[in-house]
């Protein structure tokens, strides 16, 4: 059975190069090639570190720079080849914990950017495995939540606590969508958002998001 992780990168890769380098994502700012060159920043050079912590942000600037430099297409081709042999990414396992999330939520930012985007139909396997995911990995993109947070799966009635507080709002929808939701992108999310009015204005005015 072929990772999740695995299949989103290269779902993003055709996608990438069917449209274009200068199209637009949900990045704020990023056309295609940035968000390609983020990605290949990411898992190939130490100057990652920029992505995290705020400091470094130059030496990030400094690599994506230079990385875009090259052909779109070969950047494409390298991205789709995975991490490389010495990065921790290049263990399977550690593929999934890091990537599963961070590649189907990119790949939504691809998508969910063009005119006339509709949610993808993903199977229930793929919904599982992003709702694991999301237990593990959705509790740093919402430390910006000013409530509690409480997401609910659709599809099976699951509940996890991404961020504790009081009041608490629950966030319902499928483990795709709510991922989306977790990650920021909450103006393209299908997700209903049950509470308190005052809690829900104030998650309304949280910054969510990597």
């Amino acid at each position: 059975m072929t990772r999740l992780a695995r299949a989103e990168r290269a779902a993003l890769c055709d996608l990438s190069l069917q449209l274009g380098e200068d199209q637009p994502t949900l990045c704020d700012g990023w056309t295609v090639k940035d968000l390609v060159v983020h990605l290949l920043v990411r898992e190939r050079s130490l100057a990652a570190i920029g992505i995290l912590v705020p400091a470094a942000a130059p030496l990030t600037a400094l690599a994506s720079r230079r990385l875009a430099r090259r052909p779109f297409a070969e950047l494409v081709e390298t991205l789709r080849g995975g991490p490389p042999p010495w990065s921790p990414m290049a263990l399977p396992r550690v593929d999934d914990l890091a990537n599963t999330l961070e590649f189907f939520v990119h790949l939504e930012d691809v998508r969910r950017a063009q005119p006339g985007w509709a949610p993808r139909a993903l199977d229930d396997d793929a919904e599982r495995r992003l709702w694991s995911a999301l237990r593990v990995g959705g509790r740093a993109p919402v430390r910006g939540s000013k409530v509690g947070l409480v997401v609910e799966s659709s599809a099976t009635g699951s509940t996890a606590v991404l961020a504790k507080g009081t009041p608490s709002v629950t966030v319902r929808g499928l483990p795709s969508e709510l991922a989306m939701f977790a990650f920021g992108r909450t103006g393209h999310a299908d997700v209903e958002v049950l509470g308190d009015p005052d809690a829900v204005a104030r998650l309304d005015g949280a910054v969510l998001g990597l």
